[in-house]
């Protein structure tokens, strides 16, 4: 999982797994290591530190990018990346540019929106519709893990992608200021 600082990774790795097992705060940038969570024997969800705005010294916010791009463009093994963009926000500059990295990379990105539950149901549909359209994607899952909305969609992303054929070897990474 990846995104923006307070995006929610941790929340939402709770959710999926149905318990508190990685660490939430309020506050940004406290994920600062690479954390593994082992699923049925089978394959890792990982939670990675957020990038942007963190509430930590500049020079560790620049080892954060170090460590994920480090992270996300040599292993061989990772499947996919599940790229957490906060519904209200959409559009960040930051995201923007992780996502063409990771276009550049040639991995397989499942976009997941988050807090879901911050938004009025009569907006919804716009911020929604916005996502879509900046990040130029067709399917996204709108999560909340306050109202308990969708677990099940984004398990089912996740099982898609496990089910695929592994991918070739990816393209060398560029330089991004994470």
């Amino acid at each position: 999982m990846i995104g923006r600082s307070n995006v929610g990774k941790s929340s939402l790795i709770n959710y999926l797994l149905g318990r508190k097992i990685a660490y939430i705060s309020r506050t940004p940038g406290k994920t600062q290591l690479i954390h593994y969570f082992k699923i049925n024997q089978a394959f890792y969800l990982v939670d990675l530190p957020g990038y942007g705005y963190a509430r930590v010294p500049k020079g560790q916010r620049e080892q954060f990018g170090t460590m994920l791009e480090d992270y996300l463009s040599k292993r061989e093994m990772l499947r996919a990346v599940l790229m957490l963009i906060d519904l209200r926000h959409p559009g960040q500059a930051i995201d923007l540019q992780v996502k063409d990295w990771l276009n550049a990379i040639q991995l397989e990105t499942l976009y997941i929106a988050t807090k879901g539950d911050k938004i009025k149901r009569s907006q919804r549909k716009k911020q929604e519709d916005g996502v879509k359209k900046v990040f130029a994607v067709s399917n996204l899952v709108i999560t909340s893990t306050l109202k308990k909305e969708g677990k099940d969609a984004v398990w089912s992303q996740i099982e898609a992608v496990l089910t695929k054929t592994p991918p070739t070897k990816r393209q060398d990474s560029k330089n991004i200021d994470l």
